[in-house]
């Protein structure tokens, strides 16, 4: 008993000092954790290079475009071929995939030889020959009538430029057809077809083998963003942002990068970690100085690496006695698949004496164990060696996502990988090692070069149909030029039906005279009050305007808050809250029983019979005030101010907000008459000549006319180009049936347009996998304030998908793309329809003065103007194809209802003061 126990530990022993020993030579191989650290980062490195214009051709690592720009989503359907060509037979598959619920793929396939002589033939020959065996496999299956899509996996060094074409660079595994290098596989292969006439298939994508990997296993789990291949060579794909890949126009969404990572060190920077054996390996093969990390990492080279370990540990008289024999001694005479069975728990010793013995040599107890530590070795190294690239990949796709952590699973195919007993675990565990704090799952790819293939064919073509669902939805929402002049016409003919006297009541647009004749011509000076009541908050401002060397304006202001209780009570109520403001401004001035001039912005439908006399037609905004619509509000503010006896106003002018924009710009510019609001609501104003205000007696001059444009198309007149989106939008608005231009063009519409086309696009299943969230179903999420974000260009689309997260909507890359498109296309119709209404009110003007061509300017204000990013370059192109005989200006205002109305006010007490001189 204790001789067997005894025996036990004598050959552990023993075991443990073979394998010390082995350690102890091999010591160059045994990578630390730092080492490794330190190649994942290189690697990154190496990442960088490829990817960027300037540094990619002299790269070691090409990171090539694959042009597949998303991964399955599950809901792909249809039935696909694939055709498998790597090696010298290739395969056909017919791949049906349906989307019932229950997700499933079916497959058959046919493999087919191709003879040596066509190998080495001409290319037209080969392509020949695909093509009548792929009409043999439609024929067998009774299909030829059939156009079904095709996927390609052409496993040779190509250069990619669209999903459908690639360009072979070299043959390479014993090929030699002539004249196909340089030219697409594609188009050869679509002549053969052609040339034959018996059948007709749509070639849709050229695949990689191991972005099939990648794209068999996001059919089963979606979060799969990588494809890793160690099998006989080594490569990996992964899906990289759009915005880091300069051989590719466009910076939107991803793409799928084939890395070609075995020729990493090409350049030298690994050749601090590569040893004796693996440049002797280097130097045997096939292509000295190319592949140097494939020939440290792959089936093809590992069982030659332990040969080499081998051969030199027995000249060292380490091994075998110091014995070598001719078996031992021949290239490829111990083969990968012999470090696995070596490998295997319980029989590897055993298996290592059997294997050893074949090559003729007579292995004692410590030889095996020897062998077998070179074997864990070598397969460990390589493990290691895979773990820290794809580290490196898996670390840059979290930090393209700007997270800490990372949820990833990568799908993994080849031979190394899927039977060596160790090699999984061990590439397992030197991931997690370097990135703690990712939870990375792998799968296991079944047929990625055939399967894999026709999944690139079933999402392209799931994309392209989606895509063209969503264009058709869109397309009603993109105006084309004749439209738009349409839309400038129509608005015209309004225009003339509101100045009309005999046309004015039935009229949408109702052009009211404003009796605001003229815009500042610099010479204004004095000291100004304005009023500004347009909301729950209302300002009063003391505008000091000079002239002559110190011209400018001075501005100060108090807000002040108008309680609800007020808002809704009597008119006489809210006009004395008002006067109480007013008292207590002076007060806070130091003005007290001063008389000034005063501007009152009233941003309510009134109807002026004069500067200084608004009739109010209808409260809105939440006012509810008694006794006041029917009156005239000037009127109600003097009444006030004597009621309280403390100090006595010159109320001059009441103004309307989309005036007093005008008439800040026109003291900037003189030659601004036009004035404009795009932010909440919409409106324009513009001087109009006094012969075609037929409202007001008199011809002579000119008067700024308040045109209240939102209620443009209330007539119907829009309906051809109104979308039932506009429709559901205005139905449920609190005004069904009015303000419908307005409900087109500005800040408080425009969101609920978009959520209203993504709740469309959700239930069509074409966007957010077809999952419509309650919050989607909620009508304003969707803030104006967000179109302008999405827009902005600066914008990746990670931040699109954190308004969308921030919205309650899980969105993906190809959603936030969705989304951003919607938002452009809404904002964009909106900015051109305001052009051509814009373009309407310019050409007027022009036409009014008999002109060839007229130079204006028009005053903008409103936040969907100043904050779109887009959305003013657009107007402002629209209104120059619309209008080609204007100069037009546009100018930002600065607070035009604030010290517009001091303006108007100035400006009338020039002119009154020029009457009494």
């Amino acid at each position: 008993m204790i001789a067997s126990h005894l025996l036990a530990y004598f050959f552990t022993e023993l075991n443990h000092d073979q394998a010390q020993k082995v350690d102890k030579y091999l010591y160059h191989m045994r990578l630390s954790d730092e080492t490794l650290l330190e190649v994942s980062q290189r690697f990154e490195k190496e990442m960088e290079k490829g990817l960027g214009a300037d540094t990619n051709p002299t790269a070691s690592v090409k990171m090539l475009p694959t042009f597949v720009r998303s991964t399955p989503d599950g809901t792909e359907d249809g039935d696909f071929l694939a055709l498998d060509l790597g090696g010298t037979n290739f395969r056909v598959l017919r791949v049906k995939v349906s989307d019932n619920g229950l997700r499933k793929v079916e497959m058959e396939n046919q493999i087919y030889a191709i003879p040596e002589e066509l190998m080495r033939g001409s290319g037209v020959q080969l392509f020949d020959h695909i093509a009548e065996c792929l009409a043999n496999f439609l024929d067998k299956l009774q299909i030829k009538d059939k156009k079904l899509p095709l996927g390609f996996t052409f496993s040779f060094p190509c250069h990619q430029t669209k999903l459908d074409e690639s360009i072979l660079v070299t043959w390479t595994k014993g090929f030699k057809c002539s004249s196909v290098e340089g030219r697409d596989v594609v188009s050869l292969l679509r002549k053969s077809i052609k040339k034959r006439g018996d059948f007709d298939i749509d070639i849709v994508a050229v695949v990689n083998d191991t972005v099939g990997t990648m794209m068999t296993c996001g059919y089963d789990d979606q979060n799969c963003e990588v494809g890793l291949i160690v099998g006989t060579g080594t490569n990996a794909c992964y899906m990289e942002e759009m915005r880091h890949i300069d051989l590719v126009e466009g910076d939107e969404g991803r793409m799928c990068i084939n890395m070609e990572w075995g020729a990493f060190g090409d350049d030298g920077v690994l050749n601090d970690i590569r040893t004796e054996f693996d440049r002797e390996i280097d130097m045997g093969s096939l292509n000295p100085g190319k592949q140097l990390f494939e020939k440290m990492i792959s089936g093809m080279y590992m069982g030659e690496l332990v040969r080499l370990i081998l051969v030199k540990m027995a000249k060292d008289g380490l091994l075998f006695g110091g014995r070598l024999t001719p078996d031992l001694l021949t290239t490829g005479h111990f083969e990968t698949r012999f470090v696995s069975a070596i490998e295997k728990e319980k029989e590897g010793l055993q298996k290592a004496h059997e294997i050893l013995s074949k090559l003729g040599l007579e292995p004692s107890h410590e030889d095996c164990v020897a062998t077998l530590r070179i074997c864990q070795i070598v397969s460990t190294r390589s493990a290691a060696l895979c773990g820290a690239t794809l580290a490196a990949v898996l670390r840059r796709i979290r930090d393209n996502k700007g997270g800490d952590r990372l949820r990833s699973t990568v799908g993994v195919d080849g031979s190394v990988y899927k039977k060596h007993p160790h090699f999984a675990r061990r590439l397992h565990k030197t991931v997690r090692k370097l990135l703690p704090d990712c939870e990375i799952r792998f799968i296991r790819s079944e047929d990625g070069s055939g399967k894999g293939a026709a999944m690139v064919t079933a999402v392209a073509y799931r994309l392209a149909a989606q895509h063209q669902a969503r264009q058709k939805i869109l397309e009603p929402l993109k105006l084309s030029h004749e439209q738009l002049l349409e839309v400038k016409e129509r608005m015209r003919i309004e225009m003339e039906k509101g100045l009309g006297k005999e046309t004015h009541e039935e009229a949408t647009v109702k052009m009211l005279p404003t009796y605001v004749c003229s815009t500042p011509d610099g010479t204004e000076k004095g000291d100004f009050l304005a009023l500004d009541l347009g909301g729950t908050n209302f300002r009063v401002l003391l505008v000091r305007v000079r002239n002559g060397m110190r011209r400018g304006v001075e501005m100060h202001n108090k807000i002040y808050s108008i309680p609800v209780e007020i808002m809704q009570g009597t008119g006489e109520e809210l006009f004395d809250h008002i006067v109480h403001c007013i008292s207590d401004f002076l007060e806070y001035m130091g003005m007290k029983g001063v008389s000034l001039p005063l501007g009152f912005t009233f941003s309510f439908p009134c109807q002026q019979n004069n500067l200084d006399e608004g009739i109010l037609l209808k409260w809105t905004k939440g006012f509810k005030a008694t006794g006041c619509e029917g009156e005239d509000v000037v009127g109600l503010l003097k009444e006030a101010i004597h009621r309280r006896e403390e100090f006595d106003l010159d109320v001059v002018a009441v103004v309307n907000d989309t005036v007093g924009t005008m008439m800040t710009c026109g003291y900037e510019d003189p030659y601004c008459e036009v004035g404009l609001i795009v932010g909440t609501g919409s409106n324009a104003c513009y001087m109009e000549e006094m012969r075609n205000v037929e409202l007001v007696e008199g011809d002579e001059g000119r008067m700024c006319v308040n045109m209240e444009w939102g209620a443009f198309g209330d007539s119907g007149c829009l309906d051809d180009i109104r979308t039932e989106f506009d429709v559901a939008v205005d139905e449920l608005s609190l005004n069904p049936g009015k303000q419908r231009y307005e409900k087109m063009i500005s800040g408080m519409y425009l969101g609920e347009i978009v959520r209203n086309i993504l709740m469309d696009f959700t239930k069509k299943g074409l966007l957010f996998r077809g999952r419509i969230s309650e919050r989607l179903k909620t009508r304003g999420i969707f803030e104006t304030k967000f179109l302008s974000q999405i827009e902005s260009d600066c914008l990746a689309l990670l931040q699109v998908r954190s308004i969308l997260q921030h919205l309650g909507l899980e969105s993906t890359c190809d959603d936030s793309i969705i989304v951003k498109e919607v938002c452009t296309v809404v904002a964009r119709r909106a900015a051109q329809l305001c052009g051509a209404g814009m373009a309407a009110v310019v050409d007027k003007i022009r036409e009014n003065r008999g002109l060839d061509f007229l130079k204006v300017t028009v005053g903008v204000d409103g936040t969907l103007y100043k904050l779109h990013p887009h959305f003013s370059t657009v107007l402002q192109e629209t209104v120059k194809e619309l209008s080609p005989k204007c100069e037009v200006t546009f100018l930002q205002s600065e607070d035009g209802s604030g010290k517009g109305a001091a303006l108007i006010t100035a400006v009338a007490c020039r002119i009154r003061e020029a009457g009494q001189r």
